[in-house]
């Protein structure tokens, strides 16, 4: 009876020993299966993507020579020593950094009160969600048009309000020719047209809070601010940390409506944000090395910011 146990067990032992490299080989083939189907992707993300940062930032260290680019000059720091000391660089950085000081907290407070107004059980409520959404998927070109025409000069429909309606200026404001007027319509439209993005993520956390909650917080006599402040806020914070980290990326890669409606940082250059002075670098005056080093900048400024955000508002929530 022993013998046969002992046979048994052996006989157990180098099955597995046989099985584990038929397993190891099937593991290494649905592997090598998966890297295969992976490898289109990681070629042309290497190609389109990882190649041309690379290129970009040997344009950079160069007096870059658009004709021949093997005549082109190295000058090594040169280009962003260049910029760090321009007036117009720094101006560029100063409005890009106020742009989103100014749009992302509000934003982030106007989809907020939405967010929980439209939580709520009232009529019509998916009518207002779908016209709080229409700006966010509405094209930055034609919504930025809009406001050029609401803020124009002579005949905007803001400067009418604000002179023949509300009479509360005596002439034609000029939004739209003042480097800082023009920072009114910019921050208004980022606002509007970002709110029903934010509002949207927010109503979606929202609804993800268990009812168990609100419901105890009543029980023990909690006033609607007290279960804002001391119940919802606090759940609500890994996705208000989401939302300011990515509209914080996206207000400092501010473009299309600086563009347009400074009409390439006019007057002087003072309007430039750091991305309308890159395309004007790089595409205006062919500074093809300086341009690509204020990408640089602008590419080390996002990740800094991002880095401290991330550090100083990490925290766990425990339910």
């Amino acid at each position: 009876m022993a013998e046969a146990t002992s046979h048994v067990q052996q006989t157990s032992k180098q099955r597995q020993e046989l099985s584990l490299p038929a397993r190891a080989q099937r593991r290494l083939s649905r592997q090598g299966v998966a890297y295969l189907f992976l490898l289109p992707g990681f070629l042309i993300f290497g190609l389109f993507v990882i190649y041309p940062m690379l290129y970009s930032l040997r344009i950079s260290f160069y007096d870059w020579n658009v004709i021949d680019a093997a005549r082109s000059t190295f000058v090594g720091l040169d280009n962003y020593r260049t910029f760090v000391n321009d007036p117009i660089f720094q101006r560029a950085v100063l409005n890009t950094v106020s742009y989103a000081a100014i749009t992302v907290p509000a934003q982030i407070v106007f989809a907020l009160v939405a967010a929980i107004l439209l939580d709520q059980p009232l009529r019509g409520r998916t009518f207002f969600r779908v016209a709080y959404y229409l700006p966010v998927i509405t094209s930055w070109v034609i919504v930025t048009l809009i406001f050029e025409f609401l803020f124009n000069s002579q005949a905007g429909f803001i400067n009418y309000l604000l002179r023949d309606v509300l009479r509360l200026v005596d002439a034609r404001v000029r939004w739209l020719a003042d480097p800082i007027l023009v920072m009114v319509p910019i921050n208004l439209l980022g606002i509007w047209k970002g709110v029903g993005w934010s509002m949207v993520i927010l109503l979606a956390a929202l609804q993800a809070i268990p009812d168990e909650f609100m419901e105890a917080a009543a029980v023990d006599g909690a006033t609607p601010w007290q279960r804002l402040r001391h119940v919802v806020l606090p759940l609500l914070r890994p996705t208000l940390v989401f939302l300011l980290v990515v509209l914080v990326i996206g207000g400092l890669n501010v473009y299309i409506s600086g563009l347009l409606l400074t009409d390439g940082g006019q007057p002087q250059g003072r309007s430039h944000f750091i991305l309308t002075l890159m395309y004007a670098e790089t595409f205006d005056r062919l500074n093809f090395g300086g341009g690509a080093a204020i990408s640089y900048f602008l590419t080390a400024l996002v990740f800094v910011v991002s880095v401290v955000q991330l550090r100083l508002l990490r925290r766990r929530v425990e339910y």
